[in-house]
């Protein structure tokens, strides 16, 4: 009897939590939605990858086991792919991230509060605008009758075609991903310096510590562990170099420079029809990823720094 009443009393309290937030399990719903439909039920088309899969009639795709892996690694594509790919992802992360973390600081300098909330408008702007939209504003800024080419010429400089020139092309890609996404991404910073103590910065100053001083010793230390965090989770996506963002820019005249894995699974998959090797390559991405992710976790939380788990 008093099991019974336990397990009534248990099944009572679990039914008010779930009424006392509802609204909250409710507001999640359509999130597990997405992970449902777009995340975990694809897991089960990575068998593709092991097969010679048929389109038309998949019960019949026979199983091959890594002959897709083998043949995209022998490819004559996999170390150019791989390269581009490293590199812009690499150049990505080391170029890309200080800059919101600097914004952020410099934003969280500024104390007339009507400045500081058009610049943050202003620069988050461009975040909520597609890559569609975005990249043909560059391409329009940057062709040779475009804004660009035209104060260079003013300044009696000859400026390269900057969208068909290889050397010029990569620098283009990680200079506009920079300001399309640094003010949305300072927002994570930003909110990381709002629950640094204000009176450890009256101590510092009383002391004689100086702004640099400051930011130095208090806020760098303040906003560390979310920059861990950021770090990690940035090379788990080491090998996405930016499918949106390249596939819209890019042309026959810099496939050497900017194609990558991600384009590539897109031509052979769409355009070629080659399910299995696009399932393949698609799956060598997720597990370097992986490895990458839990790597770096490991190394952190080693050197005593704060971790994902």
């Amino acid at each position: 009897m008093e099991a019974a009443a336990h397990r009534n009393h248990k099944r009572s309290s679990i039914a008010q939590i779930w009424y006392k937030y509802k609204w909250y399990y409710i507001f999640v719903i359509p999130m597990f939605a997405y992970f449902t439909l777009f995340v975990y039920i694809p897991y089960f088309g990575l068998t593709m990858a092991f097969q010679d899969y048929k389109f038309f009639n998949p019960a019949s795709s026979p199983w091959v086991g890594f002959k897709h892996f083998i043949n995209f690694f022998n490819s004559r594509d996999f170390p150019r792919l791989m390269r581009n790919t490293l590199l812009i992802s690499t150049l990505r992360l080391i170029c890309g991230m200080p800059i919101p973390i600097i914004f952020a600081l410099l934003l969280n300098e500024v104390r007339v509060s009507w400045y500081k909330r058009t610049i943050q408008t202003v620069t988050y702007f461009p975040n909520f605008l597609s890559w569609v939209i975005y990249s043909g504003v560059m391409m329009t800024l940057l062709a040779p009758s475009g804004v660009v080419n035209f104060i260079a010429k003013s300044l009696g400089m000859t400026p390269p075609n900057f969208l068909v020139t290889g050397s010029t092309f990569v620098p283009v890609l990680i200079i506009s991903d920079i300001l399309k996404g640094f003010g949305f991404g300072a927002i994570i910073y930003l909110a990381a310096l709002s629950s640094v103590d204000e009176q450890l910065y009256e101590a510092a100053a009383i002391d004689g510590a100086g702004k640099w001083r400051q930011i130095w010793h208090i806020t760098m230390p303040g906003i560390r562990p979310i920059i861990v965090v950021m770090f990690v989770l940035a090379l788990g996506g080491i090998l996405n170099a930016g499918f949106d963002q390249i596939y819209n820019m890019y042309n026959a005249s810099v496939y050497e420079v900017s194609d990558i894995l991600d384009t590539y699974v897109f031509r052979i998959g769409f355009s070629g029809q080659q399910y299995s090797v696009g399932t393949a390559v698609g799956l060598f991405k997720g597990v370097i990823g992986f490895a990458m992710i839990v790597s770096a976790n490991y190394v952190i939380r080693r050197m005593g720094e704060a971790s994902i788990w």
